[in-house]
């Protein structure tokens, strides 16, 4: 950053934009920082015989200031989502209503985004959401995106879903279903019986652009996402532990209230599956 050209920036308007543009990246930096601080010293931590004391010494702290840094600050598994803001793309349908036509989302996808913009927002990050209309096409090829929509309402979202060697939505007379490839075993959402569930899909899918990946969660149902994010909200450090930045795909299943849809409990139904050929 040129502070000097900054500071000869003649338009007022101009030049204050221009600082707090850069007073932004500047305060990500400075959190992304100390968050692969905190990671590193966790990890060294971890290792046997390593000590408090002993990091302290390697990096010229003070014991009590190693405590600190480890138990404050950004943690570790805010790198799950990503390192600035959050897109969160969600699928919309048309409303044809008189007095209020437009772009709308279900209930259930607005309780999985608020949810999940309190779960982010623990770690230090912010998320703003984006309304999908059909068909269903996404600006996929960007940094810290997280896409909750069906396969069926989007047909791009669909073929790189069936890159997944492991997990994947399948349709038969009965209707949608997930299925477990390695295991042969199918899953069908709890709600097609009448009963307050669903079962969904969560990974980190690749970008057609082969540069990167956006993490992507999906219900048989619209209830399921918010059943992830329940998931997440008690499993991120250790699920993060696990898979890192690394592509991988689950399933998770949850029961919800009926009534105010707000999800009781969670749990997964698959291994994680990592897609370099192991699970965990």
């Amino acid at each position: 950053m040129d502070l000097e050209a900054l500071r000869q920036v003649p338009d007022a308007l101009a030049r204050a934009r221009q600082a707090g543009e850069a007073q932004e990246t500047v305060q990500s930096l400075s959190v992304e920082l100390s968050r692969i601080r905190r990671e590193a010293i966790e990890e060294l931590l971890l290792k046997d015989g390593v000590t408090k004391a002993s990091v302290a010494q390697q990096l010229g702290m003070t014991r009590g200031r190693v405590g600190q840094l480890v138990a404050s600050g950004a943690p570790p598994e805010r790198l799950f989502f990503g390192d600035g803001r959050i897109a969160v793309a969600m699928g919309a349908k048309f409303e044809a209503e008189k007095d209020n036509p437009g772009q709308v989302l279900a209930r259930e996808d607005m309780i999985t985004f608020t949810r999940l913009q309190s779960l982010v927002k623990s770690l230090q990050l912010d998320a703003e959401p984006e309304l999908v209309p059909p068909p269903g096409i996404i600006s996929l090829n960007r940094e810290n995106l997280v896409v909750i929509c069906g396969p069926r309402l989007s047909p791009i979202l669909y073929q790189i879903l069936e890159s997944d060697p492991h997990l994947g939505f399948c349709k038969d007379e009965q209707g949608w279903y997930l299925q477990d490839k390695d295991a042969g075993k199918a899953y069908r959402s709890p709600q097609d019986s009448g009963e307050p569930g669903d079962i969904a899909y969560f990974g980190r899918l690749p970008r057609p652009d082969g540069r990167g990946y956006f993490l992507y969660m999906a219900g048989i149902h619209a209830a399921g996402p918010a059943g992830v994010i329940h998931y997440l909200e008690n499993a991120l450090p250790s699920l993060y532990r696990q898979v890192k930045r690394k592509r991988f795909s689950v399933l998770v299943s949850s029961t919800f209230d009926p009534a105010s849809g707000e999800v009781l409990n969670s749990k997964l139904v698959s291994p994680v599956y990592l897609h370099d050929g192991r699970q965990s």
